[in-house]
């Protein structure tokens, strides 16, 4: 059979055809998983002390770094700052895996075991759940206590895990994982970042990347014989998913335990220019890949303009 051949679904969640080459992709991602996966409960040293001068994440990505204030601060509120930044958006990272596994789930749902999308789809949501308890070990270690989102933001994340479904879920998944993604490449290469920081995010660099490969393969999967209305629906709903994670992943306390006037830090925050060319940066691949599929309209890139990642 060639790999153009449509293969039938035998389940009712696609409108779409799954191709061969669809699940061929899955099937180099699962060998991949087999061959370069890791275990942070033995990869990452747990027991070694933290040096009270090392950073959280690279300056750089702190949300006052260029700022006023920020140049006011000591040096040791820089690494409080920091290290409950990463915190914050370690538990960001936290809540929204755990609507990602329930919408992959749920996705699954009556799919062929047998498929290769299938076993991968498995295969990303233990990852999921091993990435969950190595960020929450990550932030008992620096004492960090665990930032939550706002609770309309938290009831919001409810109904979006009930409801979203093909490439409005797979687009909310790719959106998290991109943005971090470029993030945690800098902090695993910062002389001045924890080790802990580091390790954690050297393990979730080399693992997300098959998962942001199966979400793009999902989504065009599902946007190949998408109608206008479809496709303009889509992109909206996952601008707004864009703006609810984007703007809940640092939460108002890291300045408040850094003895900062909380104000005063989210004004500076708000008129950063450093941090919207950092936001940018962090989102242009994310951009092309929306532009590339249809899913960057003139309504959601509204949206992205205003949370500067376009």
């Amino acid at each position: 059979m060639a790999l153009t051949d449509p293969v039938a679904r035998h389940d009712h969640r696609h409108t779409t055809r799954h191709t061969t080459a669809d699940d061929d992709v899955s099937r180099r991602l699962l060998e991949s998983a087999a061959a370069l996966s890791y275990d942070p409960s033995v990869e990452i040293d747990w027991d070694a002390p933290l040096p009270p001068e090392h950073h959280g994440l690279n300056p750089e990505w702190s949300t006052l770094y260029g700022t006023r204030l920020w140049d006011e601060m000591t040096e040791q509120q820089r690494v409080t700052l920091t290290r409950h930044e990463v915190c914050s958006i370690m538990n960001t990272g936290i809540w929204f895996e755990m609507i990602l596994q329930q919408m992959v789930l749920r996705d699954q749902y009556l799919n062929n075991p047998a498929s290769a999308e299938f076993r991968f789809a498995l295969t990303e949501i233990a990852d999921e759940c091993r990435h969950s308890i190595m960020f929450a070990r990550a932030c008992e270690k620096m004492g960090v206590p665990a930032y939550r989102p706002h609770k309309l933001v938290a009831q919001a994340g409810r109904a979006f895990k009930s409801l979203a479904k093909g490439e409005l879920a797979y687009g909310g998944i790719l959106v998290a994982e991109e943005v971090l993604d470029v993030m945690q490449r800098d902090w695993m290469r910062g002389e001045d970042v924890l080790e802990i920081v580091r390790g954690t995010s050297r393990i979730h660099v080399v693992e997300e990347s098959r998962h942001m490969k199966f979400a793009r393969q999902e989504i065009r999967e599902r946007m190949r014989h998408a109608g206008p209305a479809r496709r303009a629906n889509a992109a909206f709903g996952i601008a707004v998913c864009a703006y609810v994670i984007v703007s809940s992943m640092v939460h108002p306390g890291v300045y408040k335990a850094a003895g900062l006037d909380v104000g005063r830090a989210l004004d500076e925050v708000k008129a950063n220019e450093h941090r919207k060319a950092m936001l940018r940066t962090s989102s242009r691949h994310l951009m092309a890949f929306l532009a590339e599929t249809g899913l960057l309209t003139r309504r959601s890139a509204a949206i992205y303009r205003r949370l500067h990642m376009l």
